[in-house]
């Protein structure tokens, strides 16, 4: 069996910084719809990657991808020599939650170097030193376990992270409902179908406070007239 050998990529494909600030603009609800309903599945992390934050509002920013074997975690200081004010790192493990990723020393250095966030498939430690910091992060666990720094090691190769293909310079979107990547070449998709999506919602909340339904706005009573469903005015008690 030959060695696994360890490297690290110092440049990513980067998009368009003015497709990025429109992209800024939304929540990662209305960029998760503006996908579609496939593409906005896979690429929406599930709800164990929580962020460790209150209040931190939005994060957007291109992925710089580390790889850390179990228990060490060395590749995310290899990522923090490469990455730019406005990255995003991503970095997994594998999801185990043997050797803390992440913590209080790291997250302050990448706050210095104006960093957006830090998602982490793994463990973060020293909590509430990091919400001091008001540096935006989300985890899959939460573990003071000692990590190593041996390697190997692997900086801005694709990853799967929580079931989420990342490349290096895909889109990282984050808020308090979770994380979603957006491939670059997907990337003016989303933006154009969030934007899309918020003058909708713009329209449908003033339908609503003129005083429309949304069971109406939707078109949920004929739904519920073609599902045939009985509506009966009285209480299951009564009814049986």
């Amino acid at each position: 069996m030959r060695p696994v050998k360890s490297v690290v990529y110092k440049q990513i494909p980067r998009s368009d910084a003015g497709l990025i600030e429109r992209a800024r603009k939304f929540g990662i609800a209305d960029l998760h719809e503006g996908l579609g309903a496939v593409a906005g599945r896979m690429c929406l992390m599930s709800p164990r990657m929580q962020s460790r934050q209150d209040g931190q509002g939005t994060v957007v920013g291109p992925a710089i991808t580390a790889w850390n074997y179990p228990g060490d975690n060395l590749a995310i200081h290899c990522a923090l020599e490469v990455a730019q004010a406005g990255d995003v790192l991503v970095l997994t493990n594998g999801g185990g939650h043997q050797g803390a990723l992440w913590g209080d020393v790291a997250c302050g250095f990448a706050k210095k170097q104006g960093l957006a966030g830090a998602v982490i498939e793994g463990a973060a430690r020293d909590i509430d030193a990091i919400r001091e910091l008001e540096f935006p992060i989300w985890s899959t666990a939460v573990s003071v376990e000692h990590p190593e720094k041996r390697g190997p090691a692997a900086v801005n190769v694709p990853l799967t992270v929580d079931g989420v293909l990342v490349e290096p310079g895909d889109l990282v979107c984050a808020d308090t409902d979770g994380v979603l990547v957006v491939p670059r070449a997907l990337l003016q998709h989303a933006v154009e179908g969030a934007e899309k999506r918020a003058q909708t919602e713009v329209t449908i909340r003033a339908r609503i406070a003129a005083g429309e339904r949304p069971f109406d706005i939707f078109g949920f009573r004929n739904t519920v007239a073609d599902l045939g469903v009985e509506i009966k005015d009285c209480s299951w008690q009564e009814d049986a």
